[in-house]
């Protein structure tokens, strides 16, 4: 994956339909939790090991319309927060 991005921040709950600038809506487990994360985290290898599995998983339809990331939300919680130490 060839991501060049720049962003830096922690994972948020949102529900607000505006996204900063920076940033990108994903979605988590069962109940597709909305998480804004930054996009810095597309660069990280972790993460980027979450977004082939949901490649497999859903090939490019996402079921939310939106990126929906195919693992437990404390799975997807403990990455990002490695990620916010880095």
């Amino acid at each position: 994956m060839g991501f060049h991005l720049l962003g830096i921040g922690r994972a948020l709950s949102s529900t607000a339909v505006d996204i900063p600038k920076g940033y990108l809506a994903v979605y988590v487990g069962e109940k597709m939790k909305r998480f804004v994360i930054p996009l810095s985290y597309l660069n990280q290898r972790s993460f980027q090991d979450l977004l082939s599995q949901a490649e497999e998983e859903f090939g490019y339809d996402h079921p939310m319309g939106g990126l929906t990331i195919p693992c437990r939300e404390d799975v997807f919680l403990d990455t990002t927060s490695r990620l916010n130490r880095c």
